[in-house]
């Protein structure tokens, strides 16, 4: 299940995309504790962003499948700047790239973490809830 919205994530909830035909079971996976991608029946690729094709293949035969999650830092910033409210309370905060286990590569927050990030680190899905009906993927170490 995620992590229990808090006020300090209330912010958050403008900022989250529509819901749409393609992204619904990827939301909807968060919203109930999974981490969802869409994977194709004809190569075996996961994928992220959702699309109606294979980013690999271009296959049509796609379906969600639920994901560890689990990965590797591949890039890292830390922001000491907030670009929109919501992240002031964060400062400094750490945004990754990471190599999921399961295939793509995923741009997540990783906020209030105790000690820095480096390149190859294992990190572990955190799915934070942002209000009653919404979650988000964020990261945070594995160990």
């Amino acid at each position: 299940m995620p992590n229990d919205a808090s006020e300090q994530f209330s912010d958050f909830d403008e900022l989250l995309p529509e819901i749409n035909e393609f992204n619904a079971p990827y939301w909807d996976g968060l919203s109930a504790g999974d981490v969802r991608l869409q994977h194709c029946n004809g190569c075996g690729a996961n994928q992220y962003p959702a699309e109606s094709f294979c980013y690999e293949c271009g296959a049509t035969d796609l379906e969600w499948r639920t994901v560890a999650g689990d990965g590797e830092v591949y890039s890292f910033i830390i922001v000491h700047q907030a670009y929109h409210p919501a992240f002031k309370q964060f400062l400094p905060y750490t945004v990754a790239i990471v190599q999921m286990d399961d295939g793509p590569r995923m741009l997540a927050a990783m906020p209030n973490l105790s000690a820095p990030v480096a390149i190859g680190d294992r990190v572990k899905p955190r799915i934070q809830a942002v209000n009653n009906e919404r979650s988000v993927l964020m990261y945070e170490p594995a160990a």
